[in-house]
């Protein structure tokens, strides 16, 4: 089959590679049909190398249909059914899972990188498994995972609840926002814009969105939100507070991570950790901090006191410096961390299958491609050239 391959810093091509099998009685084989280009892939284009082999087939958001079945999956999934598979890898039996903590799932749980749950395509720090950037995909716990769907409707109408649907709207229900409050949201790409249209629909009083890429201003605000433009303000907290009556916003949700602008001298620390011997660029990734912060930081600045700061974009950092008193004197709420797909599937689902696109899904992609042209596509998503906003990618 073709898959596109890990090949080195800011280097990925579509190869040749064997077919997956299945390996295990609960696994599933999916034919892809439609699978993206996350923002969270673009870690590992470049920062997260050091966790990379060539070869390694990336790729965490794909659907598609099944084309075979384990003995112990066959009764959770059939030949021929239409699936969405959640980025992350879960039992569905385990402790975590039973309490909906799905990316903490203990069986799946890599112990030995002291890491959480499994992700699909997401390096040897989360289980190293094969992604869905390709053809065919073998899906572990196959009796679990997958979300069986329609038969009608456009692939993208259900492919975004593999992962940004869910972070988005899992981000705007850590922020807890009170009804008619007000959320920030900093960063307008695809979760950024998600979790604006989730937000809004779930009756946030003022929805607020800061970046500085125009394009991605306007689709903001076209889903609702007042913009900000970060090239036009010294201080987003400060023209937070003159937009709040000097108070900050309820809930601010940081939809950017680790590779935020705002910090050039940080941009460069992180590119030369990236290109070390692999052992000491580990280290550097473990136990320095390697983040670019200033999204995180305005968010804590933005947030009213006793508010709540919502973190949905990925940090890899051990040792990240973070304005400790501040968020103390104003008694902040931080909630974090990977997205407990199934946990929101159901709601989701229902609303992605009414006739209504509600949350914008089906007019979100900017570019829509083969596989064959992912290579491109990767550079032009980093660099935020041609308007590019979400990539498809058709296998």
């Amino acid at each position: 089959m073709r898959a596109l391959t890990w090949q080195g810093i800011e280097d990925v091509s579509v190869e040749t590679v064997p077919d997956p099998t299945i390996e295990q009685p609960t696994d599933a084989i999916v034919r892809v049909t439609s699978t993206a280009i996350c923002g969270s892939d673009l870690h590992l284009y470049k920062v997260l190398a050091p966790y990379l082999k060539p070869g390694d087939i990336l790729g965490h958001e794909f659907m598609g249909v099944v084309e075979e079945v384990g003995s112990d999956a066959a009764g959770s999934l059939a030949v021929g059914d239409r699936v969405v598979v959640p980025f992350n890898i879960s039992c569905g039996t385990c402790w975590m899972c039973t309490h909906g903590y799905f990316a903490q799932c203990e069986t799946t749980q890599n112990r030995d990188q002291n890491r959480g749950a499994s992700l699909f395509g997401y390096t040897s720090m989360y289980g190293a498994v094969p992604g869905g950037q390709a053809e065919y995909v073998r899906v572990p716990f196959a009796d679990f995972g997958p979300v069986k769907l329609p038969a009608e409707g456009p692939d993208e109408r259900y492919l975004y609840l593999s992962d940004i649907l869910p972070t988005a709207w899992q981000g705007v229900e850590f922020a807890d926002v009170p009804a008619g409050g007000t959320l920030l949201v900093i960063g307008a790409g695809p979760v950024g814009l998600l979790a604006v249209s989730s937000a809004i629909h779930r009756g946030v009083g003022r929805v607020f969105c800061a970046d500085l890429v125009p394009e991605r201003l306007a689709a903001a605000e076209a889903r609702g939100a007042e913009i900000i433009d970060l090239t036009t303000v010294d201080n987003l907290g400060d023209a937070i507070r003159g937009l709040t009556g000097g108070r900050g916003v309820d809930g601010a949700l940081d939809a950017v991570g680790m590779e935020a602008h705002g910090n050039p001298v940080a941009e460069k620390i992180i590119g030369a950790a990236s290109r070390l011997p692999k052992p000491l660029a580990r280290k550097a990734v473990d136990s320095v901090g390697i983040d670019r912060l200033d999204a995180l930081h305005s968010a804590f600045d933005a947030v009213r006191r006793g508010g709540t700061v919502s973190v949905s974009g990925v940090y890899g950092g051990a040792a990240d410096p973070m304005p400790l008193g501040d968020m103390f004197d104003k008694g902040l709420t931080i909630r974090m961390g990977q997205c407990h797909v199934k946990r929101w599937t159901d709601d989701l689902l229902a609303l992605v299958a009414s006739d209504d696109d509600v949350l914008g899904v089906e007019s979100l992609a900017t570019h829509r491609v083969g596989l064959e042209e992912a290579p491109a596509m990767y550079r032009t998503f980093q660099r935020k050239e041609d308007d590019c906003i979400k990539v498809v990618l058709t296998p």
